[in-house]
């Protein structure tokens, strides 16, 4: 069971263009979550690492249009450090996708086993075209992790849904890895079981602003086209912001549902700060 689970922010960011926050967010987050459970230490996402930071390794244009902060007390060891734990007590860490900015920390927790989609874990290894070649850093996973690779059953059994999706890979009764590919080949999103009861659900890169996922929605343009540009699956992706717009009002906390779903994506700001303060 589930007793304790931090919000960290993994990286700042301060894209080019912001236009007043007309064409793009002023300020971006990398939002990743600290689980800890009774035999475990779980990390779900993990930004930039150590060594992305000290090399640059994203590269001149990512950093130019992006504009990470580039702070070494932001990267996901650090924030475990300051949070009372050592890098060794992270025995789990679970990838919403391999994208640059979420997989950067893989190499802090070298004896953590790695959750991915076996997807996902499949286009980082042989990417296909321009688009995929260009958003895996394979130094990242240089070091060899203990990748536990994820698939979907073959056949699906009363005990593979999730709060109406259909199919779930779950680590456990407290932690499930939900399909959402488009964004990326294997994108997964990320639900955690609240110990004060109803579940978070870290949907990662399905959606980039918290007005993607109310009715209607809204999103700044430059972050509408980014995803555009970006993605793998324009029908797969549009189809699970859907299913993630209706979810989100059939179980979020204003649905009154005996199992409240508190949903965020990972860069949001504005999503962010409204749990930075929340441990339960």
């Amino acid at each position: 069971m589930t007793s304790l689970i931090r919000h960290l922010n993994c990286a700042t960011m301060s894209p080019t263009g912001s236009m007043g926050g007309r064409l793009m967010p002023a300020r971006m987050v990398c939002h990743s979550l600290l689980v800890e459970g009774p035999d475990s230490l779980t990390l779900v996402d993990t930004g930039f690492g150590t060594e992305d930071i000290a090399q640059k390794r994203m590269g001149k244009l990512f950093i130019g249009l992006v504009g990470p902060v580039l702070d070494q007390g932001e990267t996901a060891a650090s924030r475990v450090k300051a949070a009372g734990y050592a890098i060794d007590d992270v025995t789990d860490v679970v990838v919403t996708h391999l994208d640059l900015d979420h997989a950067g920390g893989l190499p802090d927790f070298p004896k953590a086993k790695v959750h991915v989609f076996a997807d996902e874990l499949a286009a980082a290894r042989d990417p296909k075209g321009v688009n995929e070649k260009n958003r895996y850093i394979q130094a990242q996973w240089a070091h060899g992790p203990s990748w536990v690779e994820h698939t979907l059953p073959d056949r699906l059994s009363a005990g593979d849904g999730w709060l109406g999706f259909e199919s779930v890979a779950r680590i456990s009764d407290d932690l499930l890895m939900v399909p959402t590919r488009g964004h990326t080949r294997g994108h997964v999103a990320v639900a955690v079981r609240r110990p004060s009861g109803g579940w978070f659900l870290h949907a990662g890169d399905a959606y980039f602003s918290h007005g993607e996922k109310e009715q209607p929605a809204t999103c700044p343009p430059g972050l509408k086209a980014f995803q555009s540009i970006v993605q793998v699956d324009s029908k797969a992706r549009h189809a699970n912001q859907d299913r993630l717009r209706s979810f989100h009002a059939e179980h979020g906390p204003a649905a009154g549902t005996a199992e409240p779903v508190t949903m965020f994506c990972a860069h949001d700001a504005a999503e962010f700060d409204a749990l930075a303060d929340v441990t339960d």
